[in-house]
């Protein structure tokens, strides 16, 4: 086989869980072959390089074998080569750590461990060494 459809290829080296989805992201555009979006018909030869976008990273992806049956996870080696920049793997680094920060709209209310992350991120940290029991004393001529 010298050719195979691009979304049984995605699925078949597990870079998407399902066909379905991986035929929902060619048609959403966020797959793109050589530069250019594909629709999920589209044929994959050896030597083409797909890029995925799974936002904020755009995976890069060599096709060294093309095949449209799913194979085992420590063959996928055999049948492709990430190629995916260093600087796309920073984007990532950089979202997981400051992921409660920017929440995406409508994603609902922060979960009860986001709120005590973020408010230990924004308490100032000499509040902690203060005494707050004041004296105050009552004017008595007032």
């Amino acid at each position: 086989m010298s050719e195979a459809r691009i979304d049984k290829w995605m699925w078949a080296v597990r870079i998407f869980k399902t066909r379905t989805i991986a035929a929902e992201a060619c048609k959403k555009g966020r797959v793109s072959m050589n530069g250019s979006p594909v629709k999920a018909a589209r044929m994959v030869k050896p030597g083409d390089v797909i890029q995925v976008r799974k936002p904020p990273v755009t995976y890069s992806f060599k096709v060294l074998q093309p095949i449209e049956k799913r194979i085992g996870a420590k063959l996928v080696p055999q049948v492709m080569e990430n190629v995916t920049t260093a600087d796309q793997y920073e984007l990532l680094e950089m979202s997981r750590i400051s992921g409660f920060v920017n929440r995406a709209k409508g994603t609902g209310r922060p979960t009860k461990k986001d709120r005590r992350s973020l408010e230990e991120f924004t308490a100032p940290e000499f509040m902690d060494d203060f005494d707050f029991d004041f004296d105050f004393e009552e004017d008595e001529d007032a």
